[in-house]
């Protein structure tokens, strides 16, 4: 429309009050007019007419009210009033352009009832009311955008909580006051196995039970499970969280699930208690997993059961070896009583005694046979540091099952390999561990395994421990297999088969306490595993230049063993031949006498508490290389290794024939070192040098 603009210059107009009157008057013109364009402008807004321009008339009647009674303030005051109108457009389903074409009509409305009501348009007035305009305009803006990003926040959560709630693996339970099922989201139904229908709107008492008993839920102990135990119903009456509630169902076509249930009460702002959320979370894979790790120590259990009883029949052998041992003791008293009762009694009688004596002697020797036999090994290079690791993992379980467990410290040096059957050195290390085990008790402690290289090609195992030491009577009787001390059977069991293991393998097992009464060390000494190729090599130099020992006629003799009825009884036998014998009742004391006096021959027992026979022979081959020596025995040797057998001349098992042993003394000569002897001789004779 055409508006008619004052070109000449008019009298000052105030702006304020010629919109005034012009409202006064032209109040319902004005919004019928406003209405009849915004009909026209939004054409797609379906509004009825009394409802479009109602919110209309309110706007200038509040827009009356200030010009008069606060003039130009007016200004900024009346776009704060429209400002809530933007916010009550965007719930008629206005658009943002809608709402500035609103403010458009307004504009142009005021501006065509001005100029027709007075025939003139003053710039003050034209100015005023376009400024009024807009500011109403941008504050009803304003208004309509924050409304608008509000609601577009609450749609993207709305989704988002949607899309969760579906496609979450934990199913979400909302439990009135007096339990009716309110609302439940779809992992509900997958979780459990039945429709949504049959959980929401069910009543605790009611639709529950028949829930629970289609899909056969129980407790993981087998117990029924029961609406009573469910978490939110519980939670209702206790007013408290319930958390961790383990159920198992039966789900159609999937099987056995484990759900884990957890019930969390919602309160109003006032305190008061409105209802209860519970969750359905899948443990199934969990559970399964924990029960294949029962299942697999269990397993371990029984393994580690059944390398204790394979130890425990091991130490039963020792133990038959050791009493046949004593038995071959007081058999060789038998034959030296009766070899002097032969030169003063009737002949005749005293062989058929002898006979006996051999004929017992063969017994022994074949039920020592069959143990070997029993415990026959398959030698190998064995890694020392690899063997440590597979002993403490099967070891673990055990040390850490107390509440108090037992701590390894490993301070391993890559010793290299020792020969060995990899089956038994690995029980070896078992033993020793669990040994420290039952020397910490229930107080736990730490024990620390170190392997290192020694410069003389020995391979060290030490296993320490933070116990009370042994005092040195427990340490003479801790390798008897016969011990019956409070608690010391079944260690010393463990240690006999132990330290026989070793000794086959031409090592040593000691134990000795920590300086300082600071604990106690378990130490396994082993020879390095050479290479093959050195083997031949040492072989071949063996073959190219023998270097038999040569003895003088043999006079002085030194008898050592710890029983001393067979040692004296050795003893008057020799002298009775005319040698000049000296008894030892133990490795220290026979090392002691050899250094007083040098002795062309010593007579060694094998199996000794402080050092064994072998150990003896070691030292003494150093002290005295030309020595002609020989192990005296009631054990089987053939499961000595060939560095033992190497250090003496002969092998005589008791009962012992003293015409053998005269022979061996009174010899000018032993034979060549390596020589082909065989470790099978008969019950009573000597053993060729191996």
């Amino acid at each position: 429309m055409a508006i008619p603009f004052l070109h000449d210059t008019p009298p000052p107009v105030d702006p304020v009050a010629a919109l005034l009157q012009l409202l006064e008057t032209e109040a319902e013109r004005v919004v019928r007019l406003w209405s009849k364009r915004i009909r026209a402008e939004t054409y797609e807004v379906d509004i009825p007419g009394r409802n479009l321009r109602a919110p209309l008339r309110r706007l200038l009647d509040e827009l009356v009210r200030l010009l008069r009674d606060r003039g130009d303030d007016a200004l900024r005051l009346w776009p704060e009033v429209v400002r809530s109108h933007g916010a009550r457009r965007y719930d008629q389903r206005f658009e943002v352009e809608d709402l500035a074409r609103e403010f458009k009509s307004l504009e142009e409305v005021l501006l065509y009832v001005y100029a027709r009501r007075n025939g003139v348009l003053e710039p003050e007035v034209a100015t005023f009311i376009v400024e009024l305009v807009g500011e109403a305009h941008a504050s009803a803006q304003a208004s309509f955008a924050r409304v608008l990003r509000t609601e577009e926040v609450r749609f993207r959560e709305a989704a988002v909580m949607e899309s969760v709630l579906h496609h979450v693996e934990v199913g979400i339970l909302l439990a009135e006051m007096d339990g009716t099922v309110s609302f439940a989201t779809p992992p509900v139904s997958r979780l459990i196995g039945v429709p949504m229908r049959a959980v929401v709107g069910a009543r605790s008492q009611a639709s529950l039970v028949a829930v629970l008993a289609q899909v056969n839920a129980r407790h993981p102990n087998g117990e029924p499970f029961k609406v009573t135990d469910m978490p939110f119903v519980r939670a209702l009456k206790e007013r408290g969280p319930v958390r961790g509630v383990l159920v198992l169902v039966e789900r159609p076509g999937s099987g056995e699930a484990t759900l884990e249930l957890s019930a969390t009460p919602v309160w109003e702002e006032g305190g008061e208690l409105v209802g209860v959320l519970q969750t359905f979370t899948d443990r199934t894979e969990s559970a399964n997993k924990s029960k294949a790790l029962v299942s697999a120590h269990d397993e371990l259990r029984r393994l580690q059961g059944r390398l204790l009883q394979r130890t425990r029949t091991q130490a039963l052998g020792q133990l038959a070896s050791g009493a046949a041992h004593a038995l071959n003791n007081f058999l060789n008293v038998l034959r030296l009583r009766i070899t002097l009762l032969r030169r003063d009694s009737k002949p005749e009688h005293l062989d058929a005694l002898d006979k006996t004596v051999g004929q017992v002697g063969e017994l022994v020797a074949r039920l020592q046979e069959f143990n070997v036999q029993r415990t026959e090994e398959q030698h190998a290079d064995v890694q020392v540091d690899a063997t440590v690791h597979e002993a403490l993992e099967l070891a673990r379980a055990e040390l850490e099952q107390r509440e108090h467990p037992v701590t390894v410290e490993l301070r391993l040096g890559n010793p290299g390999a020792v020969r060995a059957d990899p089956g038994f050195f690995r029980e070896l290390v078992v033993n020793l561990l669990l040994a420290e085990k039952e020397r910490l008790g229930e107080a736990g402690g730490r024990v620390r395994v170190e392997t290192r290289a020694e410069a003389s090609g020995w391979v060290m195992l030490r296993v320490e421990d933070s116990a009370a030491p042994y005092d040195e009577e427990e340490l003479t009787r801790l390798f008897d297999p016969l011990n019956r001390d409070a608690g010391a059977p079944q260690l010393s069991l463990l240690l006999a088969v132990a330290r026989s293991q070793v000794q086959r393998w031409g090592g040593e097992l000691t134990v000795e306490n920590m300086p300082e009464g600071h604990g106690t060390a378990f130490v396994v000494r082993l020879p390095l595993a050479r290479s093959e190729e050195e083997a031949a090599e040492r072989v071949e130099a063996g073959r190219a230049a023998p270097s038999p020992r040569r003895f003088q006629q043999t006079r002085r003799v030194l008898v050592v063993d710890d029983d001393l009825d067979n040692a004296r009884m050795m003893a008057e036998v020799l002298s009775e031949e005319g040698y000049d014998v000296k008894v030892a009742p133990s490795g220290d004391v026979a090392l002691k006498l050899w250094e007083e006096r040098r002795y062309d021959a010593a007579l060694l027992d094998a199996v000794m508490p402080d050092m064994s026979g072998w150990e003896v022979a070691r030292e003494l081959r150093k002290r005295s290389p030309q020595a002609l020596m020989a192990i005296v025995t009631g054990m089987d040797v053939r499961g000595q290794n060939r560095a033992n057998l190497a250090l003496v001349d002969a092998v005589f098992r008791k009962p012992i024939d003293v015409g053998a042993l005269d022979d061996f003394l009174g010899q000018s000569e032993s034979p060549l070192a390596g020589g082909a002897g065989g470790a099978g001789a008969s019950g009573s004779g000597s053993l060729p040098q191996t």
